[in-house]
């Protein structure tokens, strides 16, 4: 497995701390594997240092409960400050008691876990604040390029288009395999994370609406336009189980959410939302007949990269005419807009005329699939391929 610097760049400045660390996202996004990855660093400089995977059931056998777990570390640590590493940390009971405990003794304490729980209000008020967390995404492009060549395969960005960045699905052998791991992982996070953990009475209901949501990435939903469509599908619900229905999305980490960009800061609260899935994959799952939604894909796609470059992301409004992203980093602001291809006349009017209007204080950008170069002297184009390799804009 690749080495994710990226990520581990933000972890390195608190190996040291009394916070506890959370490596937190969702589902098979490779969190273990971060997790190990420090573990390896640390054992370089220290051999005070304990791993407990409690998926494993000869580790959950030796401190499945917060008395048990003090009682391992107490027995097995070394003189000075140890470190300590809990994967899957939700299979112990009462583990946030054990935690809190652990980072009171000289113990550098990481952990690590599927359940929604690790960045909810309770957890929070668990730990009375003293943690830091680190959300885990599936694959960039970078990283997938980064793991084919290290497995002698070749991924195109195609085939990242469609299934998207969890790591595991590379490992598969064909799209048959592929499919159906993805569906397995999808089945988990619906009905063993969010069902059964929040106790959805109605389960039916509840996998139409992600159904749909998941479908509609990369557009403006609405619990009010949410409760149109189901309601044209016979479905009775409140706009209240909507609302609750997607904050378990977004606990889970399978959706985020974008507000529109406000020069004042109250106006963002009127909006609606643009939803992104963590992972495209999701979106291809539901449709027919190979016709893939490469358009909002591509969109989301982008979404993912610049967060991970390490941008803060609106979506900006040009007096009702959409641009995608207002991307902001150190400072500088950058309008990007994204389309699949702008070969067609009315699709290059379209995209093109989003930046009407506005002046060049902030840098003008298109995104698309294309080969051909479509810059103006105001609008610098760049092509998917290319910017997948990009450090920042």
């Amino acid at each position: 497995m690749i080495i994710r610097e990226k990520y581990l760049k933000q972890i390195r400045p608190f190996y040291e701390s009394d916070l506890v660390k959370i490596i937190t996202g969702i589902r098979r996004c490779g969190k273990s594997v971060i997790l190990k990855t420090i573990y390896d660093e640390l054992n370089h400089i220290t051999s005070n240092t304990i791993y407990l995977d409690f998926e494993d059931a000869d580790d959950l056998k030796k401190a499945d409960s917060a008395d048990l777990l003090l009682n391992y570390i107490e027995q097995n640590k070394k003189d000075g400050k140890c470190y300590i590493f809990l994967d899957e940390i939700q299979n112990v009971k009462e583990w946030a008691i054990a935690v809190r405990t652990l980072r009171l003794h000289n113990n550098s304490v990481f952990i690590s876990g599927s359940n929604s729980k690790l960045l909810s209000k309770e957890f929070a008020t668990e730990l009375s604040g003293r943690y830091i967390s680190f959300r885990i995404r599936p694959f960039v492009y970078r990283e997938i390029v980064e793991y084919s060549n290290q497995i002698g395969r070749n991924f195109n960005v195609t085939d990242y288009l469609i299934w998207g960045g969890f790591p595991k699905r590379f490992d598969m052998k064909n799209d048959e395999s592929t499919i159906r791991y993805l569906k397995d992982l999808e089945d988990t996070i619906v009905i063993k994370d969010l069902i059964k953990r929040y106790k959805i009475k109605k389960p039916d209901l509840f996998k139409k609406f992600v159904n749909f949501v998941l479908r509609n990435n990369s557009r403006i939903l609405s619990a009010r336009s949410i409760h149109k469509y189901l309601a044209g599908q016979g479905i009775e619900c409140s706009s209240n189980t909507i609302l609750g229905y997607m904050h378990y999305l977004k606990e889970a980490y399978v959706i985020d959410e974008l507000p529109q960009y406000s020069t004042k800061v109250k106006r963002e609260l009127s909006f609606n939302h643009k939803l992104y899935n963590s992972d495209v994959s999701f979106n291809s799952l539901k449709v027919d007949n190979n016709r893939y939604d490469f358009d909002h894909n591509l969109e989301n796609i982008v979404y993912n990269e610049l967060l991970y470059m390490g941008y803060d992301l609106k979506v900006f409004d040009n007096k009702g005419k959409e641009i995608d992203f207002i991307a902001t980093k150190n400072g500088k602001k950058y309008l990007v807009q994204v389309a699949y291809s702008v070969v067609d006349e009315k699709a290059y009017k379209r995209e093109f005329s989003a930046f009407s209007n506005l002046d060049n204080s902030n840098q003008k950008i298109l995104i698309t699939n294309d080969a051909i170069d479509y810059s103006t002297s105001t609008v610098r184009h760049i092509r998917l391929e290319d910017f997948l390799l990009m450090d920042e804009l």
